[in-house]
């Protein structure tokens, strides 16, 4: 009977490949390594499922706070500065340390929300120049895009009432740079104020536009 005599090139071969057998049988730490690289993705889309959710709650609150600002601004008695500190009281119950900015435009009515001024466009541009002449309908003395006059308007007209509210998202603001997780909420509404007085009409003027 003959004696098989291993080499070591032979030995060491087949020591190598039981181990590498052993290796691949062996699944513990497995689940450590899976975890390792599903968490990262998993955590950032619960966190973003999250921010959504919050910024869906907050739009609401927002909104009902400036329909509630717009509407005790119409009366003869509004106060928009109480108006605008009530809006940013209720969003800020929500949104801590949001910056907030607004906007009051007034119209005489309704159609006039950001329609021009009336001109005479003679080369069909579009824009008040070459000369063209312009009916000054908000009476500022130059040629508007948009009619409306900043403020919150007379008796009678209507009032468009624009907020802005920026923040960092609760959540994602440690995974994303801060430029992602910068956000800006924007509600408007729109009043017409209430007649307690004769709403003055919109001035006539004429001018040119260079």
């Amino acid at each position: 009977m003959r004696r098989q005599i291993l080499r070591p090139a032979s030995v060491l071969s087949f020591g190598l490949g039981r181990k590498i057998a052993s290796l691949r049988a062996n699944s513990a730490g497995v689940t450590i390594i899976e975890f390792a690289l599903v968490a990262p993705v998993f955590i950032l889309l619960l966190t973003g499922m999250m921010d959504v959710g919050h910024l869906v709650y907050a739009k609401s609150i927002l909104d009902g706070a400036v329909q509630q600002a717009a509407r005790s601004s119409s009366l003869e008695s509004g106060d928009t500065t109480a108006a605008d500190a009530m809006v940013l009281q209720r969003i800020s119950t929500v949104i801590p340390h949001v910056t907030m900015t607004s906007t009051r435009k007034s119209y005489y009515d309704f159609s006039d929300i950001g329609r021009p001024e009336v001109w005479n466009d003679a080369n069909a541009n579009g824009r008040c120049d070459n000369n063209e002449s312009y009916t000054d309908q908000n009476g500022n003395g130059q040629w508007d895009s948009d009619i409306g006059v900043n403020g919150n308007g007379g008796a009678d007209d209507v009032v468009l009432y624009t907020v802005n509210a920026k923040f960092a998202l609760l959540f994602t603001g440690g995974l994303l740079p801060a430029s992602w997780s910068e956000q800006t909420l924007t509600s408007t509404a729109v009043r017409k104020n209430q007649p307690f007085a004769s709403q003055e009409d919109p001035g006539s003027g004429a001018g040119t536009c260079a």
